[in-house]
C-alpha cells in the first residue's frame, strides 16, 4: 500500500498492540543505547548486543543500575495488578503462586519485567511491577486458570497499566 506524501507513518514503536508516542515511553529506559556493555551492580543483568539479558559481563563492562532496579529503588511501579481474592478464600495461595510463576517465566526472557512487591490485604492481593507487560500476562494467566473477570487500563498519558482480576462467582 502506498502512502500519500502528506501521510506520515505512526511515530514511535508499538507497545501492547498500539503505537507508542514519546509521552508513553518508559522514563526509566534511556533514550539512547549505552555505548558498550553495561552490567547492573544490583541484579547482575547485562546490556549487550542491543538489549538487556542474563549473562556474564565481559571485561571492561560499565557498572550502572538497570531500569528495573532504578524503578524498584524509587518505588515507582509501571504496573499494578489487583487480584480480588479475599483472605481465607481457598485459592488465594494458588493465585499468588501462579503470579510468581508467571514472573519467573517472563524474567528468563525479559529480565526487566519483575514483580516489585506483593501486598496481601484482607480483600485482595496487590502486585506492583517494573513494566506494563507482566501485569497483563499475570491477569491473563488468572483468567485462563481460574476464569473470572479481567479488566485492564493503560494510562494514555504515561507508561502505566492497572490490571484488576475478580474470580468467577460460584
Amino acid at each position: 500500500m502506498q502512502q500519500s506524501p502528506n501521510q506520515r507513518p505512526p511515530a514511535g514503536r508499538r507497545i501492547a498492540g498500539r503505537a507508542q508516542d514519546a509521552a508513553e515511553r518508559d522514563p526509566y529506559h534511556p533514550r539512547r543505547r549505552p555505548a558498550g556493555p553495561v552490567v547492573c551492580p544490583q541484579c547482575g543483568v547485562l546490556f549487550a548486543d542491543g538489549r538487556w539479558h542474563w549473562g556474564n559481563a565481559p571485561a571492561g563492562a560499565k557498572s550502572e543500575p538497570c531500569p528495573a532496579c532504578r524503578r524498584i529503588k524509587d518505588d515507582l511501579p509501571a504496573g499494578i495488578v489487583t487480584l480480588h481474592v479475599a483472605a481465607g478464600q481457598p485459592r488465594r495461595d494458588e493465585v499468588i503462586t501462579l503470579a510468581r510463576h508467571r514472573e519467573e517465566a517472563e524474567r528468563s526472557e525479559h529480565p526487566l519485567n519483575r514483580i516489585m512487591r506483593v501486598e496481601e490485604t484482607p480483600e485482595a492481593v496487590v502486585i506492583t511491577t517494573t513494566d506494563i507487560h507482566l501485569p497483563r500476562r499475570i491477569g491473563e494467566a488468572m483468567e485462563r486458570a481460574f476464569r473470572g473477570e479481567l479488566e485492564m487500563a493503560f494510562d494514555e498519558n504515561s507508561y502505566f497499566v492497572r490490571v484488576d482480576w475478580r474470580p468467577a462467582a460460584h
